[in-house]
């Protein structure tokens, strides 16, 4: 059977303007996306609303700088090149925050958000939001390859948290077969993930 198309997800977004940097629909939808993630982080950092919105800004500028310039690697994965992207992309932006607070003698950033400890967290934070928009996009693909029944059978038990023995009873399988179902959708899921970080 056919590898259904990928529905439009962040996943392929990012992959879209890997390939082509000079997709400026492709940037906006970057923006709005990832700007979301990167206020959230500001806010929960102590930032007030309006320095929210500009250190959003100049990250976001930082980051679509990083990407155009990076020469991905596919020996690595999509997601550690992400992390790379993210990472340098804050370190260039509290460099240039401290700087400008020397010559001002001044800054309303707080230092404790340019640390390496803040660097890591906005990783973290948009690691995570890639890492959901994969699974997504890989149960998508997934759930079109398997039978019916197999993969309620997956769903109840894993993102229902049902007893097997209720799962079985649901879908009229046998219990072992129901974690045979279970295991086969996990196998494929992972599969499927590796190919997607990989930009398949």
């Amino acid at each position: 059977m056919a590898v259904a198309a990928l529905p439009t997800t962040r996943v392929t977004l990012l992959i879209r303007l890997r390939q082509d940097p000079s997709d400026q629909t492709g940037w906006d939808e970057f923006v709005e996306c990832y700007g979301r993630h990167i206020y959230r982080w500001c806010r929960q950092w102590k930032l007030q609303d309006a320095d929210a919105e500009d250190v959003t800004q100049d990250i976001l500028v930082k980051l679509i700088q990083k990407f155009r310039a990076f020469t991905y690697d596919p020996s690595r994965s999509f997601r550690g090149w992400l992390k790379t992207v993210a990472h340098n992309a804050l370190r260039d932006f509290a460099d240039s925050r401290r700087n400008a607070a020397r010559a001002e003698g001044a800054s309303r950033i707080p230092d404790l958000m340019l640390t390496v400890e803040a660097r890591e967290d906005l990783a973290r934070k948009l690691e995570r939001a890639f890492d959901l928009e994969l699974l997504e996009a890989a149960k998508v693909r997934v759930r079109l390859r398997v039978a019916p029944h197999t993969w309620e059978a997956f769903r109840l038990m894993t993102f229902e948290g049902l007893p097997v023995a209720e799962v079985a009873a649901k879908v009229q399988l046998q219990v072992a077969m129901v974690y045979v179902a279970k295991s086969k959708v996990q196998k494929m899921l992972q599969e499927e993930i590796g190919r997607l970080e990989m930009g398949a």
